[in-house]
């Protein structure tokens, strides 16, 4: 009776693997970079790859790949394109490799997986001569920069992009099974030095500590700016994604607890409570030389709130924005037109990990 069961669990077993190496590998930490190319490529009329094609995605993301280790940013993955072309049409500068827009460890993660889904040696080569190209930027006080400015870099999450992956080998993560243990301990080593500096980042004022800047100054750790419009200032869309990456370090020291406890409530302190921030349709021609659909608008709503602001004086804890000059201002209505529309001065940020994340962590650690 058993013997006539044998060939359908041997069919099932089988077809386990190939639904496997069918099922698509995440390509969300891709959007940034993604959303950039569709904001300056004209013509977009070309073949992507499916999702599902995980293998010419990686084989894309091989041929994209600097000697280095890096990559260029604002490529489309999945785009059907010939990358030398691709590349050449590039200005030198946009050719170079940059953690900048979310970029280089999304495609060590994607290779990885990539890997452990076919077994392409091809993959694992390229995700360890991307790991090369992290160990080899890192700053001698263990951080990393971004694009504007050579500074510890936590805006468009490179210094906590780049710590989550280094998190996921050191806590084993089966897609990075097969790495060398050379390649393990050097990911380790330059793990712990990313989370020393970033604690060491931590704004203190009197005392007290609070949360994180976009930049830090690489000798200092001051904050510092970046762009005219990114002037220094403790920003709580940064502090909350480093806040959410150090509740994920098991066993956590006494000084990442106090950091997170600290960088907590500095959020709750934050939150900012009856305005609301309206986003309106403009009529073309509203703003002459501007080609916005969008307008932004900041509005006094007593039953408004928790909101938080993208930055905040490290002194006076007030909440500012800037405009594209330069001039710091404090109310989203006073910012010029394209970068009142342009960027997220306010947001929830921290709200899920006010609400959720940090009452888990705490039942977890604080028993």
């Amino acid at each position: 009776m058993m013997n006539r069961f044998i060939p359908f669990f041997a069919v099932l077993l089988l077809s386990l693997p190939l639904k496997s190496q069918n099922t698509p590998i995440a390509i969300e930490k891709f959007n940034d970079g993604i959303h950039h190319w569709f904001l300056e490529v004209r013509d977009t009329n070309y073949q992507r790859h499916s999702p599902e094609n995980f293998q010419a995605i990686a084989k894309n993301l091989i041929a994209y790949q600097n000697k280095d280790g890096g990559w260029p940013k604002n490529i489309d993955w999945l785009a059907q394109l010939n990358p030398d072309s691709v590349k050449q049409a590039l200005s030198e500068r946009y050719r170079q490799s940059t953690f900048d827009n979310r970029n280089i460890y999304p495609q060590i993660e994607y290779l990885a997986h990539a890997y452990s889904r076919s077994g392409n040696k091809l993959f694992l080569k390229s995700a360890i001569k991307g790991l090369q190209y992290i160990f080899n930027n890192q700053h001698a006080n263990g951080g990393w920069r971004g694009w504007d400015v050579d500074a510890i870099t936590f805006n468009d999450d490179v210094m906590t992009g780049i710590m989550h992956l280094l998190l996921d080998i050191a806590q084993d993560a089966p897609q990075y099974s097969d790495l060398p243990n050379k390649i393990r301990k050097q990911s380790r080593k330059s793990l712990n030095r990313a989370v020393a500096l970033t604690l060491h980042c931590q704004v203190n004022v009197n005392g007290v500590k609070k949360g994180w800047a976009q930049q830090h100054d690489h000798q200092t750790l001051a904050p510092t700016g970046a762009r005219t419009f990114e002037l220094p200032g403790l920003t709580a869309n940064e502090s909350s994604s480093i806040i959410a990456f150090l509740m994920r370090i098991e066993k956590p020291t006494p000084a990442i607890v106090h950091a997170i406890e600290t960088g907590i409530a500095w959020l709750q302190q934050s939150a900012i409570y009856g305005i609301r921030i309206e986003t309106v349709e403009v009529p073309e021609g509203t703003y002459p030389g501007l080609t916005l659909k969008i307008d932004r608008k900041q509005v006094d709503d007593p039953s408004a709130g928790p909101l938080w602001a993208r930055f905040y004086e490290t002194d006076t804890n007030r909440p500012f924005m800037c405009t594209r000059q330069g001039e710091k201002v404090f109310s989203l209505n006073e910012v010029n037109p394209e970068r009142r529309a342009g960027y997220a001065w306010y947001g929830i940020w921290p709200q899920k990990l006010i609400e959720e994340q940090y009452p888990a962590w705490e039942k977890k650690w604080k028993q």
